[in-house]
């Protein structure tokens, strides 16, 4: 399945995620630090949803409460309320 997520808080406007059950196939930033993004979206491909989840959530970027990375995060707990989890 795949799904946006409209970022709030960081230079992203929005990510898409490609999931297969729990695993993250895919992942692609709209915008923000295109190789910071590409690099994250690479060490995700394959991983668990809540692995991701739990290592990627309170990330923050200088001074921001937040981050792509907790974006990302935020995206996927998303993901699992639309999907009933």
């Amino acid at each position: 399945m795949v799904f946006t997520y409209k970022t709030k808080g960081v230079c992203s406007r929005s990510i898409t995620v490609d999931v297969d059950g729990n695993t993250i196939n895919s992942v692609k930033f709209e915008g923000g630090c295109n190789g910071n993004t590409k690099g994250l979206a690479a060490l995700l491909a394959g991983m668990d949803i809540n692995d991701a989840i739990t290592r990627l959530e309170g990330t923050t970027c200088g001074f921001k409460s937040t981050s792509c990375p907790d974006q990302l995060a935020q995206a996927l707990k998303a993901y699992k309320t639309e999907k009933g989890e």
